[in-house]
């Protein structure tokens, strides 16, 4: 599957990119100024636990600039406090309403279409305490939603409980579809894995509210009081961050320092509107 690679940090802009004389350069030419930055945390700030160069500086540059910005993820083990915290120890400023998570696109997803409503969740503090805030009641005892989250301990015995709901009428509802995660150890299952499980059981389909979904984008720009057209979106994965942006009217930029490589961009139907090494090559567009 493209974009499945691993990547090393690079420095210097890239030769094997189409000059700037392509459709997809034009097309960024033809956008109005970036007023507004969207961005992914995980392969474009940071990368399994370490800052990515330049990242530091981009965010500092942002934070100065007063431009509205968030940094978006489709983990939803943390709160927003919590991985503003953890980026701190890392030497990234990010503060906790700068941040945009799965969990708090579900929340806010669920509360529009039954406010007040129940939910049996698989997860962590992060979709909890969203849900909660939301004004959701977590039980089992008939729920409308069957809410899969994130977790580095999914039980076999939460996840039978889940699929008797669902079939006893739940609504199947994922944070997001990522398959796998990274760690210092290798992958781990992640939610789009344990989804499939579910699904293979009760033949329910999620539906999944993160990234590659538009809607996670287009929430965030609420959130933010952000305007499509004046907005960027950066990601270093083709089939998540860049067609979620695209189809969300975001201009979008393709960072090299997480999981495509430029070959890989042309293995796509769609195309990001800028190719750079990384953030460090953004700093002067703030």
């Amino acid at each position: 599957m493209p974009g499945r690679k691993g990547s090393q940090f690079r420095t210097g802009r890239i030769s094997s990119v189409p000059p700037r004389t392509t459709s997809g350069d034009m097309h960024v030419a033809d956008r109005k100024p970036i007023e507004s930055w969207l961005t992914d945390m995980d392969g474009v700030l940071i990368h399994e636990g370490t800052p990515i160069p330049g990242a530091e500086e981009f965010l500092r540059r942002l934070r100065e600039s007063g431009k509205p910005f968030l940094v978006l993820t489709n983990n939803s083990i943390y709160t927003p406090r919590d991985l503003s915290a953890r980026l701190a120890g890392m030497g990234l400023e990010v503060p906790e309403e700068c941040i945009w998570t799965s969990a708090l696109a579900t929340a806010k997803f669920l509360k529009g279409q039954r406010p007040g409503g129940t939910a049996y969740v698989i997860g962590e503090a992060g979709l909890t305490t969203a849900l909660y805030q939301a004004g959701y009641v977590l039980t089992d005892n008939n729920p409308d939603y069957v809410v899969l989250g994130e977790t580095r301990t999914y039980s076999f015995e939460a996840l039978t409980k889940a699929i008797r709901l669902i079939n006893a009428g739940a609504r199947f509802i994922c944070t997001n579809p990522d398959e796998t995660g990274p760690s210092t150890e290798g992958v781990l299952p992640a939610t789009g894995s344990v989804a499939a499980l579910i699904t293979k059981a009760t033949g329910v389909e999620p539906y999944f509210v993160g990234k590659p979904n538009p809607l996670m984008m287009r929430e965030a720009l609420n959130t933010a009081g952000a305007h499509s057209e004046t907005t960027a979106m950066i990601g270093d994965r083709m089939d998540t961050d860049i067609v979620s942006g695209m189809e969300a009217g975001l201009e979008t930029i393709l960072v090299l320092t997480g999981l495509t490589d430029a070959a890989d961009v042309e293995r796509f139907p769609y195309r990001p509107g800028r190719v750079v090494d990384s953030v460090a090559d953004l700093i002067e567009l703030i």
